[in-house]
């Protein structure tokens, strides 16, 4: 019996030897992963846990399988959940989590190891007709030397290319008066369409300080005028100017910025501020038939790192919706950029009223444009007196 007692005294010493060394050597493992993520995290900002970071791994949850997570703390959140809703899969969110790699997103695959890849990152908030991730507008900076090469237009082609036959035209119903409420103006001034441009045949080397973007913000602010609208078109060249200054191509909006601020300050009646550019998609992805007739498809996209995204995303959904409803498959969409190798604020932090339209693509011609042009002056006015009028009644009740 006392052998007993020794034998177990001594299981008891080396159980309790074990759990000092396994204690001791997991505390040492402890402080090296510590200390090693903390060297990591100090070398590489990056792979820090941020808000950002979490914020994105959550956005994977829907609303009721987040709700349904909280019911397995309290079940009273559950209680009045349909009892269909599913829980997200906690093998994929940890797959995520430890990869930033979503099975659904192909792109996220390549995203980090491909150069210049994140600046196809974006978001389809609302999807136009054809629109999927393969269809998405793309921003694609022209060489250098392009920037600093001046092109032939085929000017020519412009005189009155894409005017249709002259129709009597009615004065508007409604008016501004003298009152600028629209102000248009182009950050990447030259970008062009190749049917414009006479031996161009390169996707990226569709540039011209003439012939260029600034055809279409002519053509909206007259059809806009024509709607009683009061606007107001920009054509400073921000690409001379950046060359002038020897900036980046990425510096377009911070270049554009100051007077897009100078315009509302000298100009307390601008109400929307919409910023023209050219998409670089083809002509398959960019064009739309509309009652027999070519137009070029318009895209909204919306700055990820602008503080009024939400208002911003409001009002480009509101007038995608008013497109679709009249002039089907004209719009691609609504899109967010929010990645490292895009501005992502696109100085829509101005205003809740600012819009980023993409008109058309490279190949689209000035016919298209036009066509387009005037179908967007026909949506927004019709957008812009029904906001009007909505306004006008609280004014008028408080009288």
């Amino acid at each position: 019996m006392k052998h007993f007692r020794q034998t177990r005294g001594i299981v008891v010493t080396l159980n309790g030897t074990s759990l000092k060394k396994g204690f001791a050597l997991g505390f040492i493992l402890f402080m090296l992963v510590f200390l090693l993520s903390g060297a990591l995290t100090s070398l590489k900002p990056e792979y820090r846990i941020t808000s950002k970071s979490i914020n994105e791994l959550t956005s994977n949850i829907n609303g009721q399988a987040f709700i349904h997570l909280l019911g397995f703390e309290n079940r009273y959140f559950i209680k009045d959940l349909p009892k269909e809703t599913k829980l997200p899969s906690v093998s994929s969110l940890f797959f995520k989590a430890a990869t930033s790699i979503n099975p659904d997103d192909p792109r996220s695959l390549l995203g980090r190891e491909l150069p210049g890849f994140t600046l196809f990152d974006s978001e389809i908030l609302v999807a136009g007709e054809g629109t999927d991730y393969t269809t998405m507008p793309i921003e694609s900076p022209p060489p250098t030397e392009v920037l600093l090469e001046e092109r032939e237009a085929s000017i020519a082609d412009l005189k009155g290319a894409g005017e249709e036959p002259d129709q009597a035209k009615t004065p508007p119903v409604e008016t501004t008066g003298d009152r600028k409420v629209v102000y248009i103006y182009h950050t990447h001034t030259t970008e062009s369409y190749l049917p414009l441009l006479k031996n161009v045949k390169q996707p990226n080397s569709a540039y011209h300080s003439e012939a260029n973007v600034t055809l279409v913000g002519d053509r909206l602010g007259k059809a806009l005028q024509d709607k009683g609208i009061g606007t107001n078109v920009d054509k400073t060249n921000f690409m001379k100017k950046l060359n002038e200054k020897g900036w980046s191509f990425g510096k377009a909006y911070t270049m554009s910025r100051p007077t897009v601020e100078t315009a509302m300050a000298s100009n307390k009646e601008i109400q929307y501020v919409i910023d023209i550019h050219r998409d670089s998609q083809r002509y398959n992805v960019t064009t739309a038939t509309i009652g027999g007739k070519k137009y070029a498809k318009v895209a909204f996209v919306i700055g990820g790192k602008n503080p009024l995204r939400d208002k911003n995303k409001h009002l480009a959904s509101e007038l995608h919706k008013l497109i679709e409803s009249k002039y089907p498959g004209l719009s691609r969409g609504v899109f967010m950029k929010d990645s490292p190798g895009s501005n992502s604020l696109y100085n829509q932090d101005l205003t809740k009223n600012a819009m980023l339209i993409e008109f058309g693509g490279i190949d689209n011609n000035l016919e298209e444009l036009n066509r387009t042009a005037d179908a967007v002056a026909d949506i927004f006015a019709d957008y812009y007196w029904q906001a009007e009028k909505v306004n006008a009644a609280p004014a008028a009740e408080k009288k």
